[in-house]
């Protein structure tokens, strides 16, 4: 009498798995190597001229300084021994006090440039990630994973496709919408 209990009990569960095995034949889905993507899209290129554009001539001041600082250096050990003390000694202050500068505007340099940096492929990262989105939606993907994944098939790394679609827009990512000024608290002036 048992036996017969088990019989509509184990329908339902073979029911159940051919449900679940069609449901998951069904499912679309896809990868994209970020790392590539920030590598090879053309808006992540352009962040980076226009970064160079920027920063170049910060750079090249400083390339330029630090060749004069060379020079002078060089210049104070040839003629140093034959120098009067005093003057010696005022041009190993001058050189000090170059070194301080140059030293100064390069950390300055470097600070700015990070800044910046980070600010453009910030926004680079989330305009990818929203073109991503798109293109997963219309291609009708139910799931697109990224970093994390130990196993793809080369099947469904859509990442060259997603790349294809990047050189068709423009090469400048937009910028984002001003959010919001924030409500002031009830009573605040």
């Amino acid at each position: 009498m048992s036996y017969l209990r088990s019989i509509p009990l184990l329908a339902l569960g073979l029911c159940g798995f051919m449900v679940s095995q069609q449901a998951s034949a069904e499912i679309k889905v896809g990868y994209v190597d970020f790392q590539k993507l920030m590598a090879e899209a053309p808006q992540v290129k352009s962040a980076m001229q226009s970064l160079q554009n920027e920063f170049g001539p910060r750079q090249r001041e400083l390339v330029a300084m630090q060749n004069d600082l060379k020079a002078r250096d060089e210049k104070l050990q040839k003629e140093g021994a034959i120098m009067a003390e005093a003057d010696r000694a005022k041009a190993e202050k001058a050189l000090r006090d170059q070194q301080r500068e140059f030293s100064r505007k390069g950390g300055e340099f470097q600070d700015d440039l990070s800044t910046r940096k980070n600010e453009e492929l910030g926004k680079v990262q989330r305009y990818l990630l929203d073109e991503i989105r798109t293109y997963s939606s219309a291609q009708g993907f139910d799931l697109v994973l990224g970093e994390g994944v130990f196993y793809s098939k080369p099947q469904l790394d859509i990442t060259a496709q997603v790349l294809e679609v990047l050189k068709s827009k423009p090469v400048s990512a937009p910028k984002p919408a001003a959010a919001p000024p924030a409500a002031k608290p009830p009573g605040a002036k």
